[in-house]
């Protein structure tokens, strides 16, 4: 039991909190305008991004106060429960199709996305078997084999959704948590390997998924179709200079850039508060990042440094995808930015595991 210091990392919890503040912010400026078109109500989406961050901050509270190893206990059950979700949310009638996938369950307007919550899942797993069987973690059969085929398992339950972009940001989190738990990298040249085959295979089978490559090499090839996201991303960065054309005063939220306050909400930031403003919150993300790291490399045990790793991992990897395909350096996903995009799983999750990360913070050496 590792021993408890009282005092949890105060510039992570500060940066979250302010990287939640300016999210709710911008979800309302950049939603505003759909919200009272659609909703006849501008505070619409704000009033459930409150809600969500309410939800979030007490899981985030919760996380703090029950000590990290033991959830070590629930990681098979809590696996469990999100491999029958997934499968749950495929049974037609019951999982709520939004954005041609077939990710949620809910009921009316509140709804979850069991996706999202099998990366968590996942990690809490590995951290628990990789710290109890790091001896064989060098091995094929009774080391890789083992962790890789449950990864294709809930990577393929969440391909049949399809949500592409939420299955690769939980595989690239295991095996960035896979490879510091020291598995030889020659292991990984293979399976490198297999992974772009498979990719390739996953990009040909859908003929949206290869649009979005070429869109993403050449948007203007096709303005008004797979092309349009990006362009409008592009639209809304460049206006805003070095200082933007100030909060609120968004062009692009008028309609041009579909659903402004989920997954392009960085560019709606980047056209109202400029550069200075874009730069803050990359400044702010790489400050909360710097102390999850921090947190990694001092904590008391194996499980927690794994922990701690993958949970980094996981919102290092979404904010470097959501900002490469806001600024056109990758194509579309569907990734939301953590803590700042309107999306009420996305923020709990997120919430809930910089929870922990807090809580392991209060045990390192």
């Amino acid at each position: 039991m590792p021993k408890v210091r009282t005092t949890p990392d105060f510039l992570l919890a500060l940066v979250t909190l302010i990287l939640v503040i300016i999210g709710c912010v911008m979800v309302y400026s950049a939603s505003a305008v759909i919200a009272e078109y659609r909703f006849e109500d501008a505070y619409f989406f704000l009033k459930r991004q409150l809600f969500f961050v309410f939800v979030g901050f007490i899981a985030m509270f919760l996380m703090m106060q029950v000590d990290y190893w033991r959830l070590k206990r629930f990681a098979n059950i809590v696996l469990l429960i999100c491999f029958v979700l997934l499968i749950i949310v495929l049974i037609p009638g019951i999982g709520l199709v939004r954005g041609g996938a077939q990710s949620w369950l809910g009921v009316g307007a509140f709804s979850i996305q069991p996706s999202e919550f099998m990366k968590l899942a996942m990690i809490l797993f590995l951290a628990k078997y990789v710290s109890e069987k790091q001896k064989y973690i060098t091995t094929w059969r009774r080391g890789l084999i083992p962790i890789f085929s449950l990864i294709l398992v809930a990577f393929g339950l969440i391909m049949l959704q399809p949500d592409l972009g939420t299955g690769a940001v939980m595989v690239f989190t295991c095996v960035l948590l896979i490879f510091v738990s020291g598995a030889q990298l020659s292991h990984f040249y293979f399976l490198a390997s297999l992974g772009l085959a498979g990719l390739a295979g996953l990009i040909i089978s859908a003929p949206y998924r290869l649009e979005r490559i070429t869109s993403f090499l050449n948007p203007w090839e096709d303005p008004l179709g797979s092309g349009f996201q990006i362009i409008q991303s592009l639209f809304a960065i460049g206006p805003g200079g070095i200082l933007g054309l100030g909060l609120g005063n968004s062009r692009q939220k008028y309609f041009y850039l579909p659903e402004p306050q989920t997954d392009f909400i960085f560019a709606i930031l980047a056209e109202e508060l400029g550069f200075l403003g874009g730069a803050f919150v990359l400044a702010c993300f790489a400050i909360l990042l710097w102390r999850g790291l921090r947190i990694a490399i001092h904590a008391p045990d194996l499980y927690g440094t794994l922990f701690a790793t993958g949970i980094i991992s996981m919102i290092a990897i979404q904010v470097m995808i959501n900002i490469g395909v806001v600024i056109g350096l990758m194509p579309v996903t569907g990734i939301t930015l953590p803590l700042l995009s309107y999306g009420g799983s996305s923020l709990t999750l997120m919430l809930t595991t910089i929870g922990i990360l807090l809580n392991i913070s209060r045990h390192i050496r």
